[in-house]
């Protein structure tokens, strides 16, 4: 019998960090806290844990490293927030491609991973900002062209062409799909305004999805280059006000056929321009 050894030379280990993450039930809890409410402090989370304050730390620090929690100033208090997309990422990667095999602990994995989705919308529905974060082996430039060319925007997430002022007060417009027409929706689905544009680092926008009744909400994209031919990119949605447009972002009706909002957008953006398919395709 041959020894069969796979290379794994150049091959990224951040489906390694987040399935280790993933294996520990006190990290688990956490993401269960944040999902409940999101932009604890530390003291909070670790209000509800029988650990010490540099144990509940250590843990949100692996958390951090995976990609799974994000960490943001607000004042003198640091706020973490749970960031969706990796486990997107892991869901596309290895549940889908399993699921007729029914492989006993994917399938598992798969209802732990989705349970909140499925269950509960409170983490939508009450956290004003949402945080995502997506890690993608593509220079700025192109990330940020994905974004805010017609072109490009068609091919992944809801489709649709976009329109873009880039510059302070300039327009915002995204056009429906001949899908989305064709289900009555209407033919700019989404408008705003642009607040800042700093090709190809930051775009700052106003938000607003037409079919609904909430008024805008603030988006903001920021792409960071780590030198390694792989760059992040960065969404947060201030939702404050406005909880059908968080629940829709935030996924909640993925189950009834609404898509996954940004963390699906997110996780077929990275797919598309790394490998040059959308998720679909």
């Amino acid at each position: 019998m041959t020894n069969w050894s796979p290379n794994l030379a150049g091959v990224t280990d951040d489906d390694d960090r987040v399935f280790k993450a993933l294996a520990d039930p006190t990290r688990r809890f956490l993401l269960d806290r944040l999902f409940a409410r999101d932009g604890r402090t530390l003291t909070e989370l670790e209000s509800e844990l029988e650990m010490t304050r540099f144990g509940v730390m250590k843990h949100l620090r692996l958390l951090e490293d995976a990609g799974l929690v994000i960490a943001r100033r607000s004042g003198r208090e640091k706020l973490h927030f749970l960031n969706p997309v990796p486990i997107r990422l892991i869901h596309d990667r290895w549940i889908d491609k399993y699921t007729e095999r029914r492989v006993s602990a994917l399938a598992d994995l798969k209802t732990d991973l989705e349970g909140a989705v499925v269950t509960s919308t409170t983490q939508e529905t009450s956290a004003p900002v949402q945080i995502q974060r997506v890690y993608i082996r593509a220079s700025a430039q192109a990330i940020w062209d994905a974004i805010t060319q017609p072109d490009w925007t068609e091919k992944y997430g809801y489709g649709g062409r976009v329109e873009y002022d880039l510059r302070p007060g300039g327009t915002f417009r995204h056009g429906a799909s001949p899908e989305m027409v064709a289900a009555g929706m209407p033919e700019v689905v989404v408008d705003g305004e642009v607040l800042e544009s700093d090709p190809p680092r930051r775009l700052v926008q106003t938000w607003r999805a037409r079919w609904g009744e909430e008024g805008f909400t603030r988006l903001t994209y920021e792409i960071r280059e780590r030198g390694d031919g792989v760059a992040s990119l960065t969404v947060t949605h201030d939702l404050a006000g406005a909880p059908q447009t968080a629940a829709m972002v935030g996924g909640a009706g993925e189950g009834e056929g609404a898509g996954g909002g940004w963390a699906e957008v997110l996780s077929d953006l990275k797919t598309l321009l790394e490998t040059g398919k959308p998720l679909a395709g």
